[in-house]
């Protein structure tokens, strides 16, 4: 079965990556950057190995999005970031592997992903299971 193991952020993040602090925030140094990258890369390259890996791919900032909506039967479209949001999805890792066990074990693992201290206590991913069809979500 494929799993999505979700990793969240804030803009305060990414703009913290960037160097820019925010008030009461930790900048992100060079080597903070490198040390997660690195962990990123090792932890999908284990996947590829273990054949469990099947995507990963990390997302820009919430300030790039654009988020759609139906008001009054009307198309509305709004320019993030969204400041009602403090986390958004930030990258993604999909895994094909035996069981939600076992998926549990590998984004576990993210837990060990190198970063500012204050940066790292407020981390967390989700996992979820990917469904095949709409017969995978009736009752």
């Amino acid at each position: 079965m494929k799993y999505m193991i979700m990793l969240y952020a804030s803009q305060r993040d990414y703009d913290a990556m960037a160097g820019n602090v925010p008030e009461g925030g930790t900048a992100w140094t060079p080597e903070d950057f490198a040390a997660m990258g690195a962990f990123m890369e090792a932890f999908n390259e284990d996947l590829v190995e273990s054949g469990e890996f099947v995507d990963a791919q990390a997302l820009a900032a919430p300030v790039h999005t654009r988020r759609f909506h139906t008001e009054n039967g009307v198309p509305v479209v709004t320019d993030g970031p969204y400041p009602e949001t403090a986390e958004v999805l930030a990258g993604y890792t999909i895994v094909e592997c035996a069981s939600f066990d076992r998926a549990s074990e590998i984004a576990a693992r993210l837990a060990d992903c190198p970063g500012p201290a204050d940066v790292r206590a407020r981390a967390f991913a989700d996992l979820r299971p990917l469904v095949d069809g709409r017969a995978d979500l009736e009752p």
